[in-house]
């Protein structure tokens, strides 16, 4: 009988990766408040028999970290990354048990595929080396981390704070999947959030010309803002011309070509927020409003907010009183780390998988900045964060077996 491997470990037990799915999803990690102990004593408990190091490292009691390491036979480190937490769900709008419940090739729960099922997948990689007696060709380094969804500083910010992960490259189990069309994330946009504060002078409704609005003064800034950098066009770095032109084809099912194309050669400007006045017979004296600016990965950021603040400085009565903002990151498409990922996904789903960028950003931004190269993939479904989230058992085994192949992978492209 032919020796027993990680993949096929994977595939002979998938009632059981379903059966640890589901175990995950059982715990409520909703953030806020975001408590992670209880998932994190399960994950301990369920590892604490294989051979493998095991880490807690906490800066917020409530929230851990979990790192697990399974030694390799070569150099070099591959990181899985996962969160435990997941956004707030209201049980109510659920028709099915929003902590977990499988109906025949479902498997329901609030981050079933954002992103407990990819965690699981994980688990499994790590049990399916360790049972099977394999020594991987590298190391494999895990990171399960908290405060993800809201963006907090006691999950990854707090690992690379203290510089607890060292790895040669990354994958992180975000879904970067949809019906029908399957992907790989190899970079993220840039962002200017900007908070813009408006000054007029009060007056009485009835007589509105003896007064300056504030919330016209800040409309016509955003207005501004909009006809200046909405059309504005990229000169986008050649690295990203592949990347673009594969996002483009991804999105333009959803949205079509020339929306697609445009999310990916020219800013997009969302205003979020905007508020003022006291009443409807005043005129305001004060309004203010958050706009979300992103920008193309290659995009230099501060130079475009340089431009944003000599356009505010013509706007009467307009400020910037708050900024905040990121460069774009991203992976080459040739890289070896992208062409594992990509290749192993495709032989495993026999389908094209997209080399894209992510509309957004999140924590592949945060390890790519700290030099550490990152990818994001799992397959899933597109209900992320919606009533009735689930994901599929070919998903999660689908997800571990490219998970446990993708080490020898790695290391066949580094060769």
């Amino acid at each position: 009988m032919a020796a027993d491997t990680p993949t096929a470990f994977v595939e002979r037990r998938r009632d059981e990766l379903v059966e640890r799915t589901l175990d995950l999803l059982s715990v409520d990690t909703a953030n806020p408040p975001g408590s992670t102990r209880d998932i994190v004593d399960f994950i301990e408990a369920y590892l604490d028999s294989f051979d493998v190091d095991i880490e807690r490292v906490a800066v917020d009691p409530a929230k851990p970290n979990l790192l697990v390491t399974v030694d390799g036979a070569g150099d070099g480190t591959l990181l899985y990354n996962g969160h435990l937490d997941t956004v707030p769900f209201d049980a109510d709008a659920w028709s099915h048990d929003p902590l977990g419940e499988r109906v025949d090739d479902r498997v329901y729960g609030r981050g079933a595929t954002d992103m407990k099922g990819s965690v699981a997948a994980m688990l499994f990689v790590i049990e399916a080396y360790t049972e099977t007696g394999t020594t991987p060709p590298v190391d494999l380094a895990f990171a399960f981390v908290s405060d993800e969804e809201v963006s907090g500083d006691a999950g990854l910010p707090a690992l690379l704070k203290d510089d607890r992960l060292a790895a040669d490259a990354c994958v992180i189990g975000e879904p970067t999947c949809e019906e029908g069309r399957h992907s790989v994330t190899v970079a993220d946009r840039g962002s200017i959030w900007l908070t813009l504060d408006a000054r007029g002078e009060a007056a009485h409704g009835s007589r509105p010309m003896l007064g300056e609005n504030a919330i016209d003064r800040l409309y016509a800034g955003i207005e501004t803002l909009r006809e200046w950098f909405g059309t504005w066009e990229f000169d986008l770095d050649a690295a990203m011309v592949p990347i673009v032109e594969e996002s483009v084809e991804y999105y333009a099912p959803m949205m079509g070509e020339t929306e697609a194309r445009k999310l990916f050669t020219s800013p997009t400007i969302n205003l979020g927020t905007i508020e003022g006045g006291e009443a409807i017979n005043s005129v305001p004296q004060s309004a203010r409003a958050e706009i979300d600016i992103r920008l193309t990965a290659g995009v230099q950021t501060p130079a475009m907010l340089s431009a944003i603040r000599a356009c505010a400085a013509d706007c009467e009565g307009v400020t910037i009183v708050d900024v905040s903002w990121s460069n774009g990151t991203a992976e080459p498409v040739d890289s070896p780390l992208v062409e594992a990922v990509a290749s192993t996904a495709e032989d495993v789903v026999g389908e094209r998988v997209y080399r894209r960028s992510a509309t957004g950003g999140g924590d592949a931004k945060k390890l790519r900045t700290a030099e550490i190269p990152t990818v994001e993939f799992a397959f899933g479904t597109d209900t992320v964060h919606a009533v009735d989230e689930y994901t599929t058992v070919d998903a999660l085994v689908d997800n571990a077996a490219v998970y446990a192949r993708l080490p020898e992978a790695l290391a066949s492209a580094i060769r």
